[in-house]
């Protein structure tokens, strides 16, 4: 983070994104995907990192024991309908059959579709503004990571249990 501040650049996951569609052509369409992308080509080595870094953890650094969680946590998660993991994540939410299910689709679309928008109406993602924006010191990514907390709050007490 200190190089990046160093050269006046700003880090987020989201802003890949933007590079990766005015890359395949998105500019001559939609004014908002162009401009030099190439400036911005750096920024996709974080997404080649995660990905990578992604398989690494899950290929060598596991030894295939399950996520340790607290007792209160697995209650909590009964209570919704959602077993201990046998793994890294429940798979009532994250398996394959429950991604093909209806509801499990809905999920995700609507999901998805709330977080792009969101870090879109953000102007930036969680990892932008709280890595990049508050090392800066930028008012604006403090309120929105407050506002990111305050979702994943709602979301986990009270928005979880009402949708599974």
């Amino acid at each position: 983070m200190v190089i990046l501040l160093f050269f006046g650049k700003s880090f987020g996951f989201s802003s890949n994104l933007r590079v990766i569609c005015a890359a395949c052509g998105a500019g001559k369409n939609v004014k908002f995907f162009d401009f030099d992308w190439r400036s911005q080509t750096w920024n996709l080595l974080f997404v080649v990192g995660a990905i990578l870094g992604g398989w690494i953890s899950s290929e060598f650094l596991t030894n295939g024991e399950a996520v340790q969680i607290s007792q209160a946590t697995i209650q909590d998660l009964q209570q919704i309908g959602v077993s201990a993991p046998g793994g890294l994540q429940p798979d009532e939410i994250f398996s394959m059959g429950a991604l093909f299910s209806a509801k499990g689709f809905l999920i995700m679309l609507i999901g998805g579709l709330m977080i792009g928008f969101g870090s879109r109406y953000a102007g930036g993602c969680t990892s932008g503004h709280a890595i990049s924006g508050l090392s800066n010191l930028q008012l604006p990514s403090l309120i929105a990571v407050i506002g990111f907390f305050i979702g994943g709050l709602i979301m986990t007490h009270l928005l979880l249990p009402f949708i599974l």
